[in-house]
This record gives structure tokens, C-alpha cells and sequence, in this order.
């Protein structure tokens, strides 16, 4: 175990190397002008969302919508919070550093996925070219357009009030459809989303009870592929930097 003298000779000694680097010293002195608080709060600002379909009704979107500037409000305040967080006496079993983080991840996930999802969906012209770059990355990452759909689907019925997405992965190189369980259980590390599903059931509840296939089928009619298919171009480009 160590002691708290020990702790402090070996804090000391990392600072100590790091002002040699010109590392922590750098960072110390643009800041002790300023404040000795740390200072990397972000704002997230709300998008209100025209969603055209009538596969959802008017309450179900209103209520989507406030939804959604909730967890943009909560994100907000959990990352002022984290400012002046106590970072000294944190554990993995309870502090409010950790349980400030994992709001972060909570909050953060559940605002953009459904902003993803807000922008992917509502198309009453959907429509995807066979020589659009995402109907030819499905093609060749799943075998088929038909194959990516029907993997797809499954993802939507499996997800425990959650999402499914299909990604661009940077680690395997390659586009795959992944589940995630509420906003943060089961993220894929180094995933790019272009595809977003919401699967929570007050998506779709309201308007088709159990019937979540039903759901999902109506929203895939609309998908704003126009929209999707500026995410492929975006994920190309990443998986030309990260080859």
C-alpha cells in the first residue's frame, strides 16, 4: 500500500518531469493569468427539427423534441459542473468526478444520437441511386443493399431500449451495423454513425404500441439518403486517413 508521503514524492516527481519537458510548465503559465480552474466547458446548442413524415404523430414528435433539448440541457450543466469538479479525491465506487463522467457520456450520447437520428429520417422522397457511395459501401461490406437492410432491422428489434446504427468502423476498417443499449452500454470504440434508428419505445409507443417492426419499416421508407449519403463521403474520408 502506499503511503500518503509516497503518493506525494511520486506526484512530485512526475510534475517535476514534466516542467523539464516544458510540458506542465507551458500550462501553468497561460493560465495563472487567468484562473487555477480548470476551464474546458462546452455548450451544445438545440436544433429544432421539421420532421415532414406523418408515420409519426404531431404529439410524438413534439414530445421527441423536448426530449431531446433535455438532454442537451443536462449535458450542458454536467460539463460546467465538471469545471471545478473535485478531482483529488476521486474511486472507481463512488465520487462525483466519476458519476459527473458518466453523466457526460450519458447525456452527450443521447443528444446527438437523436440529432442523427432527426436529420437520417422524415425524407417523403426517399430514394438511394445504385451509384450513390452509400448504396455501393452496403453492397460491398454486406454482401447486398438487401442483406444490410434485413441486418438492420435485426439490429432495430434487438435493441433494449436503445439504437441501432450502422457505423463506420475504424478499427476493422469497414461499415458494420451495431447495437446500442440505452445511450452508452455497448458503444463500438473508433465508430463513425451513418445510419441512426432510435428504438427507445417512446419513439414510436404513442403511435404503434407493440409493434416496433411496424415502426421501424415506416422509417426506413423515409430515410433522408441525401443526408446519409453526406456521412459516407465524411466516413470515405476517414477511412483513407486512419489506412
Amino acid at each position: 500500500m502506499i503511503d500518503k508521503k509516497l503518493e506525494e514524492l511520486l506526484k512530485k516527481s512526475v510534475i517535476d518531469t514534466m516542467q523539464e519537458q516544458n510540458v506542465l510548465g507551458k500550462y501553468q503559465r497561460k493560465n495563472e493569468s487567468k484562473s487555477k480552474k480548470l476551464n474546458e466547458s462546452y455548450v451544445a446548442q438545440v436544433t429544432n427539427f421539421d420532421l415532414k413524415t406523418e408515420l409519426l404523430s404531431e404529439k410524438t414528435k413534439q414530445s421527441h423534441q423536448e426530449l431531446f433539448e433535455g438532454y442537451i440541457k443536462e449535458l450542458n450543466a454536467t460539463s460546467t459542473k465538471l469545471d471545478t469538479a473535485n478531482r483529488e479525491d476521486v474511486n472507481p465506487n463512488h465520487s462525483q468526478f466519476r458519476s459527473l463522467k458518466l453523466d457526460e457520456t450519458h447525456n452527450h450520447n443521447a443528444a446527438f444520437l437523436h440529432g442523427l437520428y432527426f436529420q437520417n429520417i422524415s425524407d417523403l422522397s426517399s430514394e438511394i441511386s445504385a451509384d450513390s457511395i452509400a448504396f455501393m459501401r452496403l453492397e460491398r461490406d454486406f454482401g447486398s443493399f438487401d442483406l444490410w437492410q434485413e441486418d438492420f432491422i435485426a439490429c432495430c428489434m434487438a435493441a433494449r431500449n436503445g439504437w441501432a446504427v450502422t457505423i463506420y468502423s475504424m478499427t476493422l476498417k469497414r461499415y458494420i451495423n451495431t447495437v446500442i443499449d440505452l445511450h452508452d452500454e455497448h458503444v463500438m470504440i473508433s465508430a463513425f454513425p451513418v445510419i441512426v434508428m432510435d428504438c427507445w419505445e417512446h419513439s414510436y409507443y404513442r403511435d404503434y404500441l407493440k409493434n416496433r417492426k411496424a415502426y421501424v419499416y415506416g422509417m426506413m421508407k423515409e430515410l433522408n439518403w441525401n443526408i446519409i449519403e453526406e456521412r459516407f463521403n465524411i466516413a470515405d474520408k476517414i477511412g483513407a486517413l486512419v489506412k
